[in-house]
């Protein structure tokens, strides 16, 4: 894990200290909320519907034992005794107090955290695989250059005020777990056929108003040359994004407008001139980052415990909790273990203080002191011995962190919605909560299989419906508030953008209208087929008839 160097800790200090100084004159009336907003935003704080909101940055998602509990004490001291993890690896604060915020990211600057750059027209938190360090088809670890990248972008004096948000993924492994293909940049580590390890890079994918699945414009691209491609796409995209329109200001729109052709011709003609210069990564720099991500201490163990087989054909609560919960890890004996934030009837992504402090003492205590934070707003324990999964999961169930249902109906995304934001046409969190009701039978959930529902209030999509397996997107109807369906979403390396099936579904009509495509799913699936897989056979009609039957 990557600690901070003395730039590092005085950077954060400072800007604690500024803020500070800004907060105060807010609060004496010396600045108005108009001269206060930007000043606010540079510092992650939002105002949202009834209250200030912060943004925590978790770089690409991962947090040791110490930076947990403090998350914990903050949201018991600072909020209302929980928080919010987010789709972009972040924790969000929905009440802090104005006037304590100072104090607050004085507490974060004390464990290495801010919230500097998770809000504004800059390059934001760079997010990466989940299960980067720890999954079985990785090919390196992505955190490695999601941190070179860290360092190169915070503060960049050219990239500070974008034509729009700007967002880079990583991922390490040919399976993406990190949504590359919906980024601004996505980065996936690519074996060439020489052996050297590189990337390919992807451009100008996103959600939102104009849903975009990003072109690759170079295969491959060598480790050295990282931060100089992506100087040369970002000056492309600040000399010739939009910034006369909020709606197009994204890179992807201006991907579309000079085609992906021209675009690559552009920032390779960029690159000519930055290519063997200043920003060559030298090797002994990526060395030097490796060893903060190098692997911990594992033991040399058979790849199967006696014990935890033992356990898991005797107790079939344990069991069906493997399932759907531990995944394959890259070290014989050791287990990848997704805590999932969404109980039934719970809002999806919430963890209380009191969760955040058993997370914390679970990794301290079975996980080498690390903890990651998935983009489908659950957290990882990323390496568990296969002879310690009974005790994490006795220890879960005591805290209810342990529902069985990573990747099932009930593991939604859901971005805040109206509840909070002041952007959101309609409520996310009482859909996701009804429809979690409605799929409690976790035997139910299982013979359902793999299934990705995602919710948004909005159309800016931070509940990623438009790649949802099952999207749905709140819309305002003469101010009622009612919801469309898509089918046929994905945000992994088969990356699609959901179809629209029909007319919208009122709030009371909604998890009825789930319900009816899960029903016609399994009437439709072969051979134990994934929603998607059905989907791409039959097509929208067989929905769209029984969803509008009784119209």
């Amino acid at each position: 894990m990557y600690r901070y160097d003395e730039f590092d800790l005085a950077f954060v200090q400072q800007r604690v200290a500024q803020f500070r100084g800004q907060v105060e004159r807010r609060l004496a009336g010396e600045l108005s909320e108009d001269e206060f907003k930007p000043l606010r935003l540079m510092n992650g704080l939002y105002l949202q519907l009834h209250a200030y909101m912060l943004r925590v940055a978790v770089p690409y998602g991962t947090l040791s034992s110490k930076q947990m509990r403090r998350l914990a004490r903050i949201a018991r001291d600072y909020d209302h005794g929980y928080g919010h993890f987010t789709t972009r690896q972040n924790i969000q604060y929905n009440w802090p107090k104005l006037a304590e915020v100072p104090d607050l990211l004085a507490e974060l600057a004390e464990v290495e955290m801010h919230a500097i750059q998770t809000s504004g027209n800059c390059i934001r938190n760079v997010t990466a695989d989940h299960f980067a360090g720890a999954s079985a088809d990785e090919i390196e670890d992505p955190r490695i250059y999601a941190e070179i990248i860290r360092q190169w972008s915070s503060l960049h004096p050219e990239f500070s005020f974008l034509p729009r948000k700007f967002k880079i993924a990583v991922t390490g492994a040919p399976n993406d777990r990190a949504a590359v293909r919906f980024h601004d940049i996505g980065l996936q580590i690519r074996r060439n056929e020489a052996g050297d390890v590189g990337f390919e890079v992807i451009v100008g994918g996103g959600q939102g108003r104009t849903p975009v699945i990003g072109v690759t414009i170079r295969k491959f691209l060598p480790k050295a040359h990282l931060l100089s491609y992506l100087e040369a796409i970002l000056r492309v995209y600040n000399q010739l994004g939009r910034r006369d329109n909020l709606y197009k200001a994204r890179i992807k729109i201006l991907v579309q407008q000079t085609g992906a052709e021209v675009f690559t011709r552009l920032v390779d003609e960029e690159w000519a001139e930055l290519k063997d210069g200043a920003l060559t990564l030298p090797a002994e720099e990526i060395e030097r980052i490796e060893t903060y991500f190098a692997p911990p201490a594992f033991e040399t163990l058979p790849a199967n415990s006696p014990a935890f087989e033992a356990r898991r054909f005797e107790d079939r609560d344990f069991a069906r909790w493997v399932r759907s919960n531990v995944s394959a890890h890259k070290a014989d004996g050791y287990a990848i273990v997704s805590i999932s934030l969404k109980p039934e009837g719970g809002a999806p992504g919430d963890a209380t203080a009191e969760q955040m402090e058993v997370v914390a003492d679970l990794a301290e205590a079975y996980s080498f002191d690390e903890i990651l934070i998935s983009h489908e707003q659950n957290l990882v324990l990323p390496h568990v011995k296969l002879s310690d999964l009974p005790a994490v999961w006795d220890k879960l169930v005591q805290h209810e962190l342990a529902t069985p249902n990573i990747g099932l109906v009930s593991d939604m995304i859901a971005c805040p919605g109206l509840d909070y934001c002041n952007l959101a046409n309609a409520r996310s969190i009482p859909v996701a909560q009804r429809i979690s009701q409605r799929f409690s039978d976790l035997n139910r959930q299982h013979e359902i299989g793999d299934l990705k529902i995602k919710i948004s209030g909005c159309i800016n999509a931070c509940g990623h419906h438009h790649v949802g397996h099952i999207g749905i997107l709140g819309v305002d109807k003469k101010g009622e508030e009612f919801y469309q369906i898509t089918l046929g979403g994905s945000a992994d390396e088969n990356a699609a953008i959901g179809k629209i099936v029909g007319p919208a579904f009122s709030y009371d009509a909604v998890v009825d209208a789930i319900d009816s495509i899960v029903d016609t799913y399994l009437g439709l699936r072969q051979d134990n087929e994934k929603f998607n897989d059905t989907y791409a056979r039959v097509g929208i009609t067989p929905f769209k008839e029984k969803l509008y039957a009784a119209a």
